[in-house]
């Protein structure tokens, strides 16, 4: 079980800790594989969504996840919640806990939200994404579907690719890579890539042709089109001809390579039609096993006293 109230980041996890959720995953994938993928684990628990920002995959994940598990579910939508009037994150915090949820997934704009959120709430906290900060279930269904695709984690070679420098997901990754015993690199434009990675162990390039040589995963990151607004790069054209995952590029990683995205994609922009529909992607098992890490997360922080038997 985990010894914490919320889910913050992968930053403080242990590796101990990231293993036991991935752990528990496994056992959640066998359930969602079941002709009825339900368990009693969660009866009567009460699991609130709260999404300052859109959210398809994330969102609907941990609704399915809630449900998978017998919990129910309460979907706030900050455009139609009293947050349009104003309320302030902390008064909503202090609204849920009166409500009774027993855990709350939170995603907002603002880095350390969740940490904020949590100090004033009863409720498990699992941060779905706060800011450029962390993305911490993001990275664990990555972590969970390159264990399941490559068989481990320590020794492999992982490159991210695309906008390094606003990526909550990568920085997540980055944190549960490292303690895990992978090496990680980042590729991108000199102006998507932050400072100081050098110093927590990561290479950095600039140059796919660099990068690529020896990667056992190449991630490929969706590319916002504000960055183009913001005068950090040419054009969409001039990236996907620099950056973009093509079938040629993708040769010049490892032959048994995966590719993965966080999505959605930008086809034709960071990666080709060609790729992501190749053999090479596990994209949508990407999807999948995020029902499985989310159970396990909200399984882990929030479980009964006696469901020792919930999952047999």
């Amino acid at each position: 079980m985990l010894q914490r109230k919320d889910l913050l980041g992968l930053e403080e996890l242990g590796a101990d800790e990231i293993r036991m959720i991935l752990d528990t995953a496994g056992a959640m994938r066998e359930v969602i594989r079941r002709d009825i993928k339900k368990v009693p684990t969660l009866r009567g628990k009460v699991v609130a969504t709260l999404f300052y920002e859109p959210s398809t995959r994330t969102r609907f994940s941990f609704e399915l996840a809630a449900k998978h598990l017998s919990a129910d579910t309460i979907s706030v939508a900050a455009a139609t919640s009293s947050v349009a009037k104003g309320e302030g994150l902390v008064d909503t915090a202090k609204t849920i806990d009166a409500l009774g949820a027993d855990a709350v997934v939170l995603r907002h704009p603002a880095a350390g939200a969740a940490a904020v959120f949590g100090r004033y709430t009863r409720a498990a906290v699992i941060n779905a994404g706060d800011g450029m900060h962390e993305h911490p279930t993001q990275a664990l269904l990555d972590l969970y579907t390159i264990q399941e695709q490559k068989g481990r984690i320590e020794g492999l070679t992982v490159t991210f690719v695309g906008d390094i420098q606003h990526s909550r997901v990568v920085r997540s990754n980055i944190w549960g890579l490292k303690k895990l015993g992978a090496t990680v690199r980042v590729c991108g434009p000199r102006t998507l890539l932050p400072p100081g990675l050098e110093e927590i162990g990561v290479a950095v390039f600039t140059r796919l042709e660099d990068a690529l040589p020896g990667s056992d995963v190449v991630y490929v990151l969706r590319l916002q089109r504000e960055r183009f607004a913001q005068g950090l790069l040419p054009g969409v054209e001039e990236y996907a001809r620099l950056y973009g995952i093509t079938r040629e590029r993708l040769a010049l990683a490892k032959p048994e390579a995966i590719v993965m995205h966080p999505g959605p994609l930008n086809r034709g922009v960071e990666i080709s039609a060609a790729v992501a529909d190749s053999g090479r992607a596990v994209i949508t098992q990407q999807v999948t096993n995020g029902v499985a890490v989310r159970m396990a997360c909200l399984y882990l922080l929030i479980r009964r006293e006696n469901d020792d038997k919930a999952y047999h």
